[in-house]
């Protein structure tokens, strides 16, 4: 009886965070409508190399948080305005590459994908992660809610569990967007929807601002 209340009580948690995990990966922010977008410019395939680094800048984030990096924050508060400025930068480049982009597909030659916008690069899901202050918050707060006491053992498991719902949350809305180039199809309707994508991530750094 008593390992049965046990095995309840763990599969309780792990479904609390796997909970937690989708709630906070699957929701509209900037690492999503980036790689929404890339779904319709590379495809759904060519668009899991972002899907992953986003997911395992996030977990890594996660991960180091729980393992004490949230001290650097304690010890540094002006890290945060640093990390926020430095997400508004970036957030306003990565709309500035959306809205300046041709509106090809990612079906050209590799010369011609270098000359123009043709997606981002598999690296820009992480760098985006770590920074934007969002990401550090739900770290900590993910951390604090599930690891509190310490135990190293909890860490590794919320940054597990948290690994397979974050890959499949962000892996569907390159789907998505592999899924929509089917009907954009025409580089006028995909620059329209590149300018639409660029205008929401413009909206990110600017609430990063206000907030």
């Amino acid at each position: 009886m008593h390992a049965d209340a046990s095995t309840l009580s763990a599969l309780s948690l792990y479904l609390s965070m796997a909970a937690f995990a989708l709630a906070c990966s699957i929701t509209p922010g900037p690492v999503n409508i980036v790689v929404l977008t890339s779904g319709v410019q590379l495809g759904f395939r060519r668009s899991l190399g972002l899907v992953l680094s986003a997911t395992a800048g996030f977990c890594l984030l996660l991960l180091l948080i729980g393992l004490g990096l949230h001290q650097l924050l304690d010890d540094f508060p002006h890290l945060t305005v640093i990390i926020q400025w430095a997400g508004v930068a970036f957030l306003l480049f990565m709309a500035f590459k959306l809205f300046t982009s041709s509106g090809d597909l990612g079906n050209r030659d590799r010369k011609q994908r270098r000359l123009s916008f043709a997606g981002p690069s598999a690296l820009t899901g992480a760098v985006m992660q770590w920074i934007n202050p969002k990401a550090w918050l739900a770290s900590i707060a993910g951390m604090g809610a599930y690891a509190a006491n310490g135990s190293t053992s909890l860490i590794w498991e919320f940054t597990a569990i948290y690994f397979v719902i974050c890959f499949g949350s962000i892996a569907c809305w390159a789907y998505a967007g592999a899924f929509l180039s089917r009907f954009l199809g025409e580089p006028a309707r995909i620059r329209l929807f590149n300018r639409v994508m660029a205008g929401l991530l413009a909206a990110s750094a600017l609430y990063l601002v206000l907030e």
